[in-house]
């Protein structure tokens, strides 16, 4: 979660500060401070000597999948009649969580459903 959440606010133009996705994310600060230390050293992310952070291309990667995930299982549940909330809330526990078989197979469904 942290990684999509820092490659949502690297679409905008300010620099990307712990307290930034602290505010995105309602996580403590000692929380956001501790997964940032363990997404530096795990490769997939950088900070800078302003305490700016950027995503590695390891971790744009797996922010990318992460994120696709989420956008296309937020809107197969809209498409379901979901209330768009619900859809945007479950998309977020769900994109963790499902194999990539099975979101390969629904991501391949809904290409074919979209190509008929």
């Amino acid at each position: 979660m942290y990684l999509e959440t820092i490659h949502i606010l690297s679409k905008k133009d300010a620099p990307i500060r712990s307290i930034d996705i602290s505010g995105k994310m309602g996580f403590s600060k000692p929380s956001v401070s501790r997964a940032v230390s363990n997404l530096k050293n795990e490769g997939c992310i950088l900070i800078n000597e302003n305490g700016h952070i950027s995503l590695t291309d390891k971790g744009l990667a797996i922010a990318k999948k992460i994120y696709e995930r989420h956008e296309i299982l937020t809107d197969l549940l809209i498409s379901l009649g979901i209330d768009p909330q619900t859809a945007e809330d479950d998309a977020c526990r769900i994109e963790h969580v499902i194999s990539d078989e099975s979101f390969g197979m629904i991501k391949k469904h809904l290409k074919e459903k979209t190509a008929s």
